[in-house]
């Protein structure tokens, strides 16, 4: 509840806001922005939050009770500030509002169309590059089907290498045509400019128009007696006339659509979105949207309208929505000027969209269902396997968050050592931790376990003996700089060797309470301390699932870590072990002489001659190579 300090506060910021147009920010006790929103007069809807409580919205009533500070930007006018409540709500996730779910950032297709030879590719990140840029596409399944249909329509390149034309052969993309090998000079420039922008007609919804020209230049091939390239031209427009077939006729007047469905439950929202191009619908995808309860259904779709177009790289001049959103003047004006046309925003009421509208909103409705069954089975899921592995391992509580660590090294070199954490069945990757071995020399598991746990622990161990003394939950975090909280059960990777190893170490730091399990990957046996015969956890059961898989991700983190190390040692180059050599340097020489052999053929003076150098460098480098 506020205070009386607070609410003064508060008072005081309401009455100096300006009655201007803009975006009001605000936060909690810990800084957090909660909420986000804008007005056309600031001062004026700032100040009705905090009339009586009588006439709020539950959900307002519980935001006020947490707001200690509010901020403000002021705007030139009520749409400018509605991009910026789009970009800040996107950027701070705030609880209270109305919010994309699991919107880190969206993918994109990238076609880099400044460079000689494009690839196509995905991306998260839209920079000022010149490229070309698709989406956003929901999640990464979306996106993957999508570059996988073009890689078996066209044949670009997707490797990554630098094209000389200079190849001795193309790989094998090439030989099963998904790829006319610019690498080996088995195609020109414009030819495979040509198939790249194929590409973006297809994916503009130009399916028509690319399948035209596959045609002309078949007869073209064909003509001139290439009877391969025919041939290839021949299984590509077989391929993209099935696809064609494929898509759903939409209409039968050409024209660019959006068409979005939307369904309700509680505190989620499902918005679906078709795909319009030409007289096709050439794709749909499903939106999932947090925070919509106590909200009405026109600011739920206002609120998704501004999110996903703040970042789409395509606007329609006719978008389609089953109800008439909020705001919707400044939405039609913000999204003219971004598109450059005018855009209006239109119920379908009649005729071959209001069918596509209503099989969106039922689509829609069929996506949130299926999505509330996954959701419930999940849950329960973890519910049960964490209940499983409190009885199964006789701890005093439900593990909640679980520490798993595990080694990796290659004949005791590049030794390293991962931490991954679950919580509540869930990995919570923002907690991993990596480490390098530091003090065991050679591949000595138990040893390299006991420098981890001391270098997790040591720091804490205070705060441990203090929870363990009290067990209360005020005390079980640790509040040292690493800002962790204490795990309810950890887990090592190994037999009863490395749970000796682990449970010495803790024992030592004087931390007794944390339960300790080894778990052995032969047999997926669960060794505890002070017990001779393993735990074997019932086939097909939620636990060993669980298990598993907190134990294939400690492994993958530490291989993962282990051979970045591994690749990094192993591209170091001589150069790299030279006093005063340095990455600028050590790219001058490389450029001038080419190589290291020819580095080390060259004379003294050849290299002194090199820009940054001199005599006295050039002879260091000559007496370390």
């Amino acid at each position: 509840m506020e205070t009386k300090t607070t609410s003064q506060v508060l008072t005081q910021q309401v009455k100096t806001m300006p009655q201007k147009p803009g975006v009001y920010l605000m936060r909690n006790e810990k800084g957090e922005v909660i909420y986000v929103g804008k007005a056309t007069n600031l001062k004026n809807r700032v100040r009705s939050y905090f009339g009586s409580a009588r006439s709020l919205e539950p959900k307002t009533r519980i935001l006020r009770e947490h707001i200690t500070n509010i901020e403000y930007i002021i705007c030139a006018n009520p749409g400018e500030a509605l991009i910026l409540e789009a970009t800040l709500i996107k950027r701070h996730q705030p609880f209270f509002n109305i919010r994309l779910k699991d919107d880190k950032r969206y993918p994109y297709l990238k076609i880099d169309v400044q460079n000689d030879w494009p690839r196509v590719y995905i991306t998260r990140r839209i920079e000022k590059d010149g490229a070309r840029y698709f989406g956003p596409y929901a999640n990464a399944g979306s996106i993957r089907s999508t570059l996988d249909l073009l890689k078996k329509l066209f044949p670009y390149r997707s490797c990554t290498k630098p094209i000389t034309g200079n190849d001795p052969r193309p790989c094998l993309d090439y030989y099963i045509k998904r790829c006319i090998a610019p690498c080996t000079s088995y195609c020109s420039r414009e030819e495979y400019t040509e198939v790249v922008n194929q590409i973006i007609m297809f994916l503009e919804g130009k399916s028509d128009t690319v399948l035209k020209q596959l045609q002309s230049q078949m007869q073209s091939a064909s003509d001139s007696m290439d009877y391969e390239r025919a041939a290839m031209l021949r299984d590509q427009i077989t391929a993209l006339a099935n696809t064609m077939e494929r898509q759903m006729l939409a209409t039968t007047k050409k024209e660019d659509l959006d068409i979005f469905g939307i369904a309700r439950d509680k505190d989620h929202a499902c918005v679906q979105v078709f795909f319009v191009r030409g007289t096709s619908m050439t794709g749909r995808d499903h939106f999932v949207l947090e925070g919509t309860s106590d909200e009405k259904d026109e600011t739920i779709l206002e609120s998704f309208l501004q999110q996903y177009y703040e970042s789409a790289q395509f606007i329609p001049k006719l978008i389609i929505v089953p109800f008439l959103p909020d705001g919707l003047d400044d939405l039609e004006q913000i999204l003219s000027t971004k598109k450059g046309t005018q855009v209006k925003i239109r119920i379908a009421k009649r005729g071959e969209k209001h069918k596509l509208s209503e099989m969106a909103s039922e689509n829609a409705h069929e996506t949130l269902v299926s999505l509330k069954q996954q959701w419930l089975s999940d849950k329960t899921k973890v519910e049960i396997a964490l209940q499983e592995i409190q009885e199964e391992l006789a701890l005093s509580q439900k593990p909640n968050r679980i520490e798993c660590y595990d080694n990796s090294n290659l004949q005791g070199t590049h030794a390293v050592s991962s931490m991954v954490v679950f919580e509540n069945g869930s990995a919570n990757k923002k907690q991993y931790r990596k480490f390098k071995i530091k003090t065991v020399a050679g591949a000595d598991d138990f040893a390299s376990m006991r420098e981890v746990l001391n270098r997790r622990f040591k720091k804490a161990a205070d705060q441990f003996v203090i929870a363990a003394q009290e067990a209360s939950e005020e005390t079980n975090t640790i509040s040292d700089d690493t800002k962790w909280a204490l795990p309810d059960l950890v887990i090592v990777d190994g037999g009863k060797g490395q749970l000796s190893a682990a449970v010495k170490t803790m024992r030592e730091l004087g931390i007794y309470h944390i339960p300790v399990a080894g778990l052995a990957k032969r047999h997926e046996e669960i060794f505890l301390p002070d017990e001779d015969n393993p735990i074997i956890l019932k086939e097909n059961s939620e636990a060993l699932y669980l298990i598993q898989r907190i134990r294939d991700e400690a492994h993958r983190f530490a291989i993962t870590y282990h051979r970045k190390l591994r690749n990094k040692a192993a591209q170091q180059s001589a150069l790299d072990t030279i006093p005063g050599i340095g990455p600028k340097r050590k790219k001058a020489l490389l450029r001038k002489f080419g190589s290291l052999k020819a580095l080390r053929e060259a004379e003294t003076d050849q290299i002194a001659a090199t820009i940054g150098f001199t005599r006295r460098l050039a002879e260091t480098v000559k007496e370390h190579i």
